[in-house]
């Protein structure tokens, strides 16, 4: 696919934050090595063994990453948007994925071949850099969602992920923050690393309190968490 809605691959490159520094031409050598292609919601990317062959640009919709315990419970990573790479470990190292990636909402994606990304790497010393420091940003949330899920509460580590998704995904209006994402309260019980009927507890009480407001379709944060 080489367009969506007359929008060419370049144009997407073109307006994706992550490769500001790449030159003109560097952004077209890398819409050349790509390919496009929608995803539908709920399909998978790629799954745990696949082998880590592709880094991917995500265009339009959201993805998440999820892994199950061996319980069969789904344990969430992250829940990304538009403007956003994953599959980066193939970069360092990885050699087959660990996770799920699955569609959450229609998704435009493109995809370019782990060898292609790593000889523009080579030729863009601030591109690795960004690189560098997207992989190091991702490890050190990983490691403060370890250290909520260890030293702090249920409704501690509730109120700090609402905090770090209006940090990523929240839109600030006259009522607050409103995080577009349509999250099921086991979706959160992931994230935060609780139960359900926990999840569902805390953010009765937090509606109740007047600190959010919560749909399906929408968290808003009201007030400072």
């Amino acid at each position: 696919m080489s367009n969506t809605n007359g929008k060419s691959k370049l144009w997407f490159f073109e307006n994706f934050n992550f490769l500001e520094s790449m030159t003109q031409e560097e952004k077209k050598e890398l819409s050349e090595c790509s390919v496009m292609k929608e995803v539908k919601q709920n399909e998978l990317v790629y799954l745990p063994h696949d082998i880590s062959s592709k880094i991917y640009f995500l265009k339009e919709g959201k993805v998440k990453i999820i892994s199950y315990s061996e319980e069969g419970r789904e344990l969430i990573h992250g829940i990304l948007k538009a403007g956003e790479i994953f599959g980066e470990l193939a970069l360092s190292g990885e050699s087959r994925r660990e996770n799920f990636a699955m569609v959450t909402e229609d998704a435009l994606i493109c995809q370019v071949g782990v060898s292609e990304f790593e000889r523009l790497l080579k030729n863009s010393p601030i591109l690795n850099l960004e690189v560098i420091k997207l992989i190091g940003f991702r490890l050190k949330r990983i490691r403060t969602r370890l250290e909520r899920m260890w030293f702090k509460s249920a409704e501690e580590r509730i109120k700090s992920l609402l905090a770090e998704l209006a940090e990523d995904h929240g839109n600030k209006t006259e009522n607050g923050i409103e995080i577009p994402l349509r999250l099921k309260h086991q979706e959160i019980a992931s994230l935060a690393a609780t139960t359900r009927q926990t999840t569902t507890t805390i953010l009765n009480k937090l509606v109740k309190q007047g600190e959010i407001e919560y749909d399906r379709k929408r968290i808003l944060i009201k007030n400072h968490l």
